[in-house]
């Protein structure tokens, strides 16, 4: 088959290298969203699946606006049997989706109709799910509302990050995708319609969803560290001085024994320090100062003169 792949973010990588050297079909164009300006200097930086995309010798286009009157026309003459579809970035028109006919597949990183959105896997761990994987669904016009093709489940472990987690995805999906296709190819492809009544959302991150908040069970913050790792990070201030600097909380343990005052260190020693919760002791383990580097909190606490009584937080 003739496959237009279009994606932007990492998770997608593994997929296009299987889907390129898999010889039973043709990737005509790799989709991906146009270069951005990153960095001080403003450099135009490629999108990871470009970059990876030029490296196999594949065609890549970065329409600014794929339903653009133009790059609808160009799809159209593309004349791809199949698209394939992995955090591209943008929403997909009718217009669009109509154009191959043997449909449009997503591949989308939870068991739908589990957090359905822009943020499944930082959900999954947000929500205290035992377990998530990767769903192999159908297209359609509305947010990954279209019918199930595969699912493939792993459990979450109990210290992964999203990180971390988004990496094991990555790797899974090649697998399902391939069997996909393939039951597209004989004609016994199934399809699994959504049960609407048990969706959730995902919604997209904000930068301003990673600041703590302390009146939170410690086993619901531990949830969101892991959760929100590596980005947007889970941050909180602390005291210096007479004013307030921002702390990142890359690890932490729930203790569940224990209480004291929301954001009050209680102890500190060669574990980490320990942080009064909603319910329960948070126990820091790996902290960074912006600005800093990454160390652990026993170090940063006898570096930054923290002691018993001061309060984490705005």
């Amino acid at each position: 088959m003739k496959v237009a792949f279009l994606g932007t973010g990492p998770i997608g990588i593994p997929s296009l290298r299987a889907l390129a050297s898999s010889g039973d079909h043709e990737i005509c164009a790799v989709i991906t969203q146009p270069d951005r300006p990153s960095g001080r200097g403003l450099q135009l930086i490629p999108t990871p699946i470009k970059a990876e995309a030029q490296a196999l010798g594949l065609e890549v286009h970065q329409p600014p606006k794929l339903r653009a009157p133009e790059a609808i026309e160009w799809f159209r003459a593309l004349a791809p049997d199949i698209a394939v579809v992995v955090a591209y970035g943008q929403i997909l028109p009718k217009s669009i989706l109509e154009i191959p006919p043997l449909g449009c597949l997503n591949i989308h990183a939870s068991l739908l109709p589990r957090h359905r959105g822009a943020s499944p896997i930082n959900s999954a761990i947000l929500a205290g799910d035992p377990t998530t994987g990767v769903t192999i669904m159908w297209m359609d016009e509305g947010l990954d509302t279209g019918d199930a093709l595969l699912t493939t489940e792993t459990p979450i472990g109990h210290h992964e990050t999203a990180g971390a987690l988004h990496d094991r995805l990555a790797e899974m999906a090649p697998a399902p995708l391939l069997e996909a296709l393939r039951q597209i190819a004989t004609g016994t492809a199934p399809h699994y319609p959504q049960d609407n009544t048990l969706a959730t959302h995902a919604p997209k991150l904000e930068k301003s969803d990673g600041f703590i908040d302390w009146t939170l069970p410690a086993q619901e913050i531990a949830r969101r560290i892991r959760g929100l790792s590596p980005w947007p990070g889970a941050t909180t201030f602390y005291p210096h001085r007479d004013e307030k600097r921002l702390l990142k909380v890359h690890s932490a343990l729930a203790i569940v024994r224990g209480a004291a005052v929301p954001g009050e260190i209680v102890r500190a020693n060669r574990r980490g320090i320990y942080v009064g919760t909603g319910r329960g002791l948070l126990l820091l383990r790996t902290v960074q100062a912006a600005g800093g580097k990454r160390v652990e909190a026993a170090e940063f606490a006898r570096g930054n003169h923290l002691t018993l009584g001061m309060v984490l937080g705005s």
